[in-house]
C-alpha cells in the first residue's frame, strides 16, 4: 500500500530558508500552509531545525533502480530508501531494466512500485529504441500517454549512435514536450576502453576512453537539436571540451541542457592507479583540469544540474580485476555532501544555487510537477533539512540501498542530511529512515529533535 499525504501537522522551527537565517514552516495535508517566525500550532509535531538549511526536496534526473530484472543490485524500494537518506524526494529511473523500460506496461509497473514504496516519487525514463539496441524507435508516444506520463527518453548506457534515429527521436518527442537524454559516447572510439585516455592510462597500460568520444557526439547532437527545434539533454558531461560545446550551443539559442555527476566534480583519474574498481565508471573519471572545467561550467550555468548516475552493483561485480569489473558507483546518499564540498566550500555555489541545480531545474527538465518548487505557502511539502556544520568519514553505514559500491567510503565529507519530508510525511528523521508502514509517532519525532 502506498503512503498518502499525512493529516498530521508538522511544524519546522528555526531553519535557514532562501537567505533567511531563521524561519518556521507549517505543513498540513501535504502542503506548506505558513512560513514565518514564531509560528505555533496546537497538536503539531515539532521539528527543531535550528542550524539546519531547508532545501526543496532534491530531484535526481539520473538514477538506476535496477527493478525489474536486476534486484540483486537494487530494487525500487531499496533505491528510494537510499534517495530519502540523501535528501531526495524524487528520482528519475533509467530504463536499463529487464525487460527494458521501452513500453507503457513496464513504465507503469515502475511507477506503481515507486508509489507502493512511499519513500520518493519514482518517475520512469523510457528507452529511445526498442531494447536499447539502437535499431528502431520504442513506443515513445504510448509511454508519454501512459499513467507514467514519461517525458524523458534515453538509451542510458548506450549512445543513440545512428544520426537518423537520433533525429527521428528528437522530432517525435516534440509532440508532447519531451526530451532525449543522450549518453554521449562514440562506440567505435571507445572499444575496449578501461579509463580516461591520458597520462595515467598510458602509464598503467590500460586502453583509454578519449575525451573526443564524448565531445563529438555532443557536437553532432546539439546541431541535430537545432535543426529539429527540439529539446536535448546531455547525460553526465565530463570533459572541458564538452563544457565548451554546451556553452557555444546555449549562446546560439539551442535548447540543450546538461548534467554533471558528483563524482566528476570531485574525483580524478589519478585514483585509478590503485586499481580499486570502485573508481571504474562510464564516462570515466577525468583529469584535474576537466574537474575544474565542469565545476566552473556548473557555477556559470553552462551545466544545468547535478545528477547522481546512482549505479548499484553486487559486491562480486566490483571485487575483481579492473578489466572485468562493472562500471558504476552508488551516489544518492552522498550527492549533497559532495556538492557541499566541491562547490559550496569552494565558493562556486551558494545554497540557493544548490536548490536550483539539485531540485528546481531537474524537475523542470523532466517536466515533473509538484517537485522543485520554492518553500512557500501553498507549495507541496517536499523538502530536506541539511546540517552543514557536521560531517566526517563516509562509511558503509551511510549507505541505505542494497549495494555498497561507493567511491567515498573512507573519505571525509562535510555535512549531513537530517530530515527528508515527502508529500508531507517524514521519510528520514534525524538521519534515520522512517519505516514505510506509516508516519513515525509524534513523541518519537520530538525525542529525536531534542537529542539532535
Amino acid at each position: 500500500m502506498s503512503l498518502k499525504p499525512t493529516n498530521e501537522v508538522l511544524l519546522i522551527t528555526g531553519a535557514a530558508i532562501e537567505g533567511v537565517d531563521r524561519a518556521d514552516l507549517l505543513i498540513e495535508n501535504g502542503r506548506i500552509t505558513e512560513v514565518g517566525t514564531g509560528l505555533s500550532r496546537e497538536g503539531a509535531t515539532r521539528i527543531d531545525a535550528d542550524g539546519l538549511i531547508a532545501l526543496p526536496g532534491l530531484v535526481d534526473l539520473h538514477t538506476h533502480l535496477r527493478e525489474p530484472g536486476y534486484e540483486a543490485s537494487e530494487t525500487i524500494l531499496t533505491g528510494t530508501r537510499a534517495a530519502a537518506a540523501g535528501g531526495f524526494t524524487a528520482v528519475f529511473a533509467m530504463p536499463n531494466t529487464s525487460p527494458v523500460a521501452d513500453t507503457a506496461g513496464v513504465v507503469e509497473q515502475e511507477l506503481a512500485l515507486g508509489e507502493a514504496a512511499g519513500y520518493a516519487t519514482v518517475q520512469p525514463i523510457g528507452a529511445v529504441t526498442v531494447g536499447q539496441k539502437g535499431e528502431r524507435l520504442a513506443e515513445l508516444g504510448a509511454m508519454a500517454d501512459s499513467r507514467a506520463r514519461v517525458r524523458v527518453f534515453s538509451d542510458d548506457g548506450f549512445c543513440v549512435w545512428d544520426p537518423l534515429i537520433m533525429r527521428r527521436a528528437l522530432e517525435y518527442v516534440k509532440a508532447f514536450d519531451g526530451v532525449v537524454a543522450q549518453h554521449a559516447q562514440d562506440p567505435r572510439l571507445t572499444e575496449g576502453a578501461q579509463m580516461n585516455e591520458g597520462i595515467v592510462s598510458a602509464e598503467l597500460g590500460l586502453t583509454g576512453w578519449p575525451a573526443v568520444a564524448e565531445e563529438s557526439i555532443i557536437a553532432r547532437d546539439v546541431l541535430l537539436a537545432e535543426h529539429v527545434g527540439s529539446r536535448l539533454h546531455v547525460c553526465h558531461l565530463s570533459t572541458a571540451g564538452s563544457v565548451d560545446i554546451i556553452r557555444w550551443a546555449k549562446k546560439r539559442g539551442i535548447a540543450v541542457t546538461a548534467e554533471v555527476t558528483p563524482h566528476h566534480l570531485l574525483l580524478t583519474d589519478e585514483l585509478v592507479r590503485g586499481y580499486d574498481a570502485r573508481y571504474k565508471v562510464n564516462p570515466p573519471l577525468r583529469t584535474a583540469e576537466d574537474v575544474q572545467a565542469v565545476r566552473e561550467g556548473l557555477a556559470d550555468g553552462t551545466i544545468d544540474i547535478v545528477a547522481t548516475d546512482h549505479a548499484p552493483h553486487p559486491a562480486e561485480a566490483k571485487a575483481c580485476e579492473w578489466p572485468a569489473a562493472a562500471n558504476g558507483m552508488v551516489g544518492l546518499e552522498s550527492a549533497l555532501r559532495v556538492v557541499h564540498q566541491a562547490m559550496v566550500e569552494t565558493g562556486l555555489l551558494d545554497w540557493a544555487d544548490v536548490a536550483r541545480v539539485m531540485s528546481a531545474t531537474p524537475a523542470r527538465i523532466g517536466r515533473l510537477e509538484g517537485h522543485g518548487t520554492p518553500l512557500a505557502v501553498g507549495q507541496p511539502a517536499e523538502l530536506t533539512l541539511y546540517d552543514p556544520r557536521t560531517g566526517g568519514s563516509f562509511g558503509t553505514d551511510d549507505l541505505r540501498g542494497r549495494s555498497v559500491n561507493s567511491p567515498y567510503v573512507g573519505r571525509e565529507l562535510p555535512g549531513q542530511v537530517m530530515w527528508t519530508i515527502h508529500r508531507g510525511y517524514v521519510t528520514l528523521a534525524n538521519g534515520e529512515l522512517v519505516e514505510p508502514q506509516g508516519v513515525i509517532a509524534s513523541d518519537a519525532l520530538s525525542e529525536r529533535s531534542e537529542s539532535k
